[in-house]
């Protein structure tokens, strides 16, 4: 493994209680051989030719992009800032929810013939894909998911304040889903992406709520 200088994982932790998730307390699922955690920020070097797609279309089927996750179960919120410097067709990079090599959702800015794109492909066997096309490019986009019950709702965002929806998807609830951070490089030599104010934040269970609501002493 070659890794980026690693600065003070302690303080960073500390830093980050309440306000974001400790990124040294995650792991890799195919660890790139370059990438740093400084003052809370993720940047990594995606590896080249690397992608996560399953069968449709294409006619393939790869898993082998690199992942920086953390297991949560439950209903949550999850955003991040996103940047990266995309150079070949379908460079990509955003947040992952990850079930197993069959169930997951991926979404953030790829990169398409010159264009800026908001990107989901959403996975249950075989992955469908949806884009949004920017008019212009942007040095960074905003992304964010909500699961609620078996649905995840999927917003992106320039400022961090105004989310535009874009997707909503199923996803199975009542099981734990690997949460975190993707890069994919399908055609491309690499590039850098850079991962800034990452949060996952608990939301309670809707179910119980309802039920609580129900059945309230009175």
């Amino acid at each position: 493994m070659k890794k980026w200088f690693l600065s003070g994982l302690c303080i960073v932790g500390a830093v980050q209680m309440g306000t974001a998730q400790s990124l040294d307390k995650m792991q890799w699922f195919n660890e790139p051989e370059q990438w740093e955690i400084d003052e809370g920020t993720l940047s990594m070097f995606v590896t080249p030719q690397s992608d996560y797609w399953r069968i449709s279309h294409y006619g393939f089927t790869v898993d082998d992009a690199p992942f920086y996750y953390a297991t949560y179960g439950g209903e949550f919120e999850v955003k991040v800032k996103v940047s990266g410097d995309y150079r070949e067709r379908f460079d990509q990079a955003g947040l992952m929810l990850r079930i197993n090599h069959e169930n997951y959702i991926k979404t953030g800015i790829e990169y398409v013939d010159g264009k800026f794109n908001i990107s989901t492909v959403v996975t249950h066997h075989t992955s469908d894909w949806s884009v949004i096309t920017l008019d212009k490019p942007v040095p960074y986009i905003w992304i964010k998911a909500v699961r609620r019950l078996d649905a995840v709702e999927i917003f992106y965002s320039f400022d961090d304040k105004e989310y535009v929806m874009m997707r909503n998807a199923w996803l199975q609830d009542n099981i734990p889903v690997q949460v975190g951070l993707m890069g994919a490089s399908p055609d491309g030599k690499g590039f850098k992406a850079t991962f800034e104010h990452f949060k996952v934040k608990h939301l309670p269970d809707k179910r119980r709520l309802e039920w609580l609501s129900r059945n309230a002493a009175e």
